[in-house]
Formats: structure tokens, sequence, C-alpha cells
């Protein structure tokens, strides 16, 4: 929908137009994301653009950088939060795969997407991929597991994790929360106690 200038002459935020991006990206992939379709969204000139990003590679970093600082600055955050065991550790992590303002979803696939055909942004995938399993590996390593076995289970469990991405899998969430705790079992070998999942679920679920 077209967006109303609040007064003659606006040319928007640099802001505005990053938020318009990125909702052509998840939308439609990174080809969508192109000046014209952008200044008709927001209802405003082309020209409007370049006041605030020399070019589109420009806006298109902003939007790798914009992915770096949520999703895997976020979940390197939910590794390194307080824990009393290995379990309660696996559910905060676990907050990134229920809530989006953690871990964006719809960004992760349009990224993954992305970098098929950028290697510059294949890269950047690849980086972060390392650095998100070392972060899991170190969680497990944190509470007694071997380098091997830390390195093994935090790939286990990133990897499930793409795969549920990349497949686009679609659950409620209910389904989700139901499961969570024999995931948390299955990747750490530990279950958590009803106290731990009684914690999180309180994490997810409105007030009644």
């Amino acid at each position: 929908m077209t967006m109303q200038r609040p007064e003659r002459g606006w040319r928007g935020t640099p802001d505005l137009w990053l938020e318009a991006a990125y909702d052509l990206l998840v939308e439609g992939g990174v080809d969508a994301v192109k000046v014209m379709p952008l200044a008709e969204r927001l209802g405003l000139s082309r020209t409007s653009f370049y006041w605030h990003f020399p070019d589109r590679e420009a806006l298109l970093a902003r939007l790798v950088d914009r992915w770096r600082e949520k999703n895997t600055a976020n979940l390197l955050a939910r590794c390194e939060a307080p824990a009393g065991t290995i379990a309660e550790a696996m559910l905060n992590l676990c907050d990134c795969w229920l809530d989006g303002d953690l871990f964006d979803s719809r960004l992760e696939f349009a990224m993954r997407t992305w970098s098929l055909t950028d290697p510059e942004v294949a890269r950047a995938m690849a980086e972060a991929d390392s650095v998100r399993i070392e972060a899991i590996t170190a969680l497990f390593r944190r509470f007694g597991y071997d380098e091997t076995e830390a390195d093994t289970r935090a790939r286990a469990l990133y990897l499930t994790q793409v795969g549920y991405i990349a497949l686009r899998s679609e659950e409620s969430l209910e389904l989700r929360l139901h499961r969570i705790p024999a995931y948390v079992l299955t990747f750490c070998g530990k279950a958590p106690t009803p106290e731990e999942v009684a914690a999180f679920r309180a994490r997810h679920l409105a007030p009644a």
C-alpha cells in the first residue's frame, strides 16, 4: 500500500527506506529490492532515495548489516544468557526459534536464498554459520561436554533449525511449545525440569 507523504518535499528517512527494502526482500527476494518499486511503495520520488543512499548496493549492504545485527547477534546473546543447567541454556537458545524479535526466520530464509547467487552474501552467510555454531559449541563446553561432543551436538541443533527455515516449516505456537522439551532432551541429553519448561512457556504465551 502506498504511504502518504506528511509534507511537501518530504524524502523519507534512511530507516523508512530500509524498512521498505526489508519488506520487499522477504516478500520477493533480493531482485525485488529496487529503487523504483521502493519509491512507489513509499509514495516518494525515485530521486528521494539518493538523499539517503548513494546507490542500491549501499541499501543492500544495510540489509546485510540488519540481518547480522538481529539474527546473529541475538543468537549469540541467548547462548551467553545465564543458566543453571544445560537444559535451561537450551531453552534460552530456543527463545530465538519462537520470538521473531530475537530471530527473524523470514529474513534468514531470504538471506540464504540471496546467498545462492551472490558470492559476497554467501561469504557472509558462511561466516555467520561458523560464528553461530561456535557459540552453541561454547555453550555445551560451558556445561562440561568435551570438544567433539559439544561440536556434534551444536551442529545437530543448528542444522535442525536451518532445516526448519529452509523448508519453511509451519507449526502452531502450541505445537512448537509442546515439542521443545523433547528437542532439548534430544540435543543435550538432559530433560528440562517442569519449572524450567513453565518459565519457558511463560515467556512465549500471552497472559490469560
